[in-house]
């Protein structure tokens, strides 16, 4: 059977467990089978979360089996009787439950192979809905299903992480791909951004804004704005080639706030700039009272490019320690743009590195002026051909200032490695 030959495949996901309902768990098959499905040219366009509840779990897959081409459902394939998944679909597909022998065995097998008798109960998870393809389990005595109806896909997986992972990936991604023909596929580019709030970023797109293919879709974060361009089409070059053209098109708009693609890491790319230089990198942190200096050791194996930091929250240690002059903080005050050139110099100084990067700010909630509002910070950056410095105006609450700052200035440092220039 071929799926989705002339359109997209929409796609439903619903999560079985009154613990997820109750907060008890933390749903995090939503974010990985999205993630998976997308990179498989799979558009999901529902979720449902629904509890240990025989009739509410067939309302919401008969209403998934209604709208949808594919239904995934995660959860409720264990022994005990609150394990009501594949009771459920069997019922609404019209489906008798059968004793699938091989599971069976495979379950008593595993038992053995742990020095255990098999309790009774374990045998309900070899019965399946008819005509079933049964997912082997190789993390655990649950064994899934795929079952088809009709033209549509209904796929059961294990609620623990790591079964169902591993049979997503090694036995139920196959079998997707090999039924779902010859449809269109997706391709998309993200755009990560800081410095900016998401009002203002669909401002400066409003003449590209409104499209449906390819599409420009938001998602605001605290520090940082996501754009996503998506295009579908018939190829991968076509969908590829209409990426490519709204991309630019978005790229020249948004320039001054990007400061990485795709949900790259910029410390990473920062990382890998210092190890090709052979330099050495070091921070005054202020306001962001050392979050630089976490995300970059973060990096396994960053010693070889970041040689420390400065958390010089108090003009006391501006002063003594990174040498900031008392009548330069008189004058200006912390919050400054001599104040930061400062402090970056100082701290290349103080540990003879190739780059000094400082940033000093009004992150609140408390202690923004008309002059000097919250979020505003300058970041500025010490080179063997001078210092740099930027004034900053961020958006949000002090999470979301502070967080912005990281990638802001972290972002500097990749400009100036990558051009020679902020």
């Amino acid at each position: 059977m071929l799926l989705g030959s002339e359109a997209e495949m929409k796609a439903e996901l619903i999560f079985t467990g009154s613990e997820l309902l109750q907060g008890r768990v933390l749903n995090s098959h939503a974010q990985y089978l999205g993630r998976r499905l997308l990179q498989s040219d799979i558009q999901v366009e529902w979720h449902a979360t629904v509890g240990d509840n025989l009739a509410n779990l067939k309302q919401v897959v008969q209403q998934a089996v209604d709208r949808a081409d594919l239904v995934l459902i995660t959860g409720g394939l264990g022994p005990t009787t609150d394990d009501l998944t594949k009771e459920a679909v069997a019922e609404v597909l019209g489906l008798p439950m059968v004793l699938h022998e091989k599971s069976l065995a495979d379950i008593k097998e595993l038992f053995k192979k742990r020095g255990m008798f098999m309790p009774e109960s374990n045998a309900r998870q070899a019965f399946f809905p008819a005509g079933a393809t049964i997912l082997p389990n190789t993390r655990g005595t649950a064994p899934g299903a795929l079952i088809e109806k009709g033209n549509k896909l209904i796929a059961l997986l294990p609620g623990p992480p790591a079964e169902l992972s591993a049979m997503f990936e090694d036995a139920l991604l196959p079998l997707l791909i090999e039924r779902c023909g010859n449809r269109p596929v997706l391709r998309h580019k993200v755009f990560n951004l800081t410095g900016i709030s998401e009002s203002a970023v669909q401002d400066l797109l409003k003449n590209l804004d409104g499209r449906i293919n390819p599409s420009i879709t938001y998602l605001a974060r605290p520090g940082e704005v996501q754009v996503r361009v998506t295009a579908h089409a018939a190829s991968v070059e076509l969908a590829e080639k209409m990426v490519a053209e709204l991309s630019e098109k978005v790229q020249s708009l948004l320039k001054d706030h990007i400061y990485g693609y795709n949900g790259e890491a910029v410390e990473h790319a920062v990382g890998k700039l210092l190890l090709q230089k052979g330099m050495f990198l070091s921070v005054a942190e202020s306001c962001t009272g050392g979050l630089i200096g976490a995300r970059l050791t973060d990096i396994p194996g960053s010693s070889a490019y970041f040689k420390g930091g400065v958390i010089a929250y108090s003009n006391e240690l501006k002063k003594s320690i990174l040498g900031v002059a008392p009548e330069l903080l008189d004058q200006y005050g912390a919050v400054s743009k001599p104040t930061a050139v400062a402090m970056a110099e100082g701290i290349r100084k103080l540990t003879a590195s190739s780059l000094g990067l400082s940033v000093t700010g009004i992150a609140g909630p408390d202690g923004g002026t008309p002059a000097k509002p919250r979020g505003l910070v300058y970041i500025a950056l010490a080179t063997g051909e001078g210092t740099f410095c930027q004034e900053f105006q961020f958006p949000g609450e002090r999470f979301a200032v502070r967080r912005g700052t990281v990638s802001a200035a972290l972002n500097m440092v990749r400009h100036y490695l990558q051009d020679g220039k902020i």
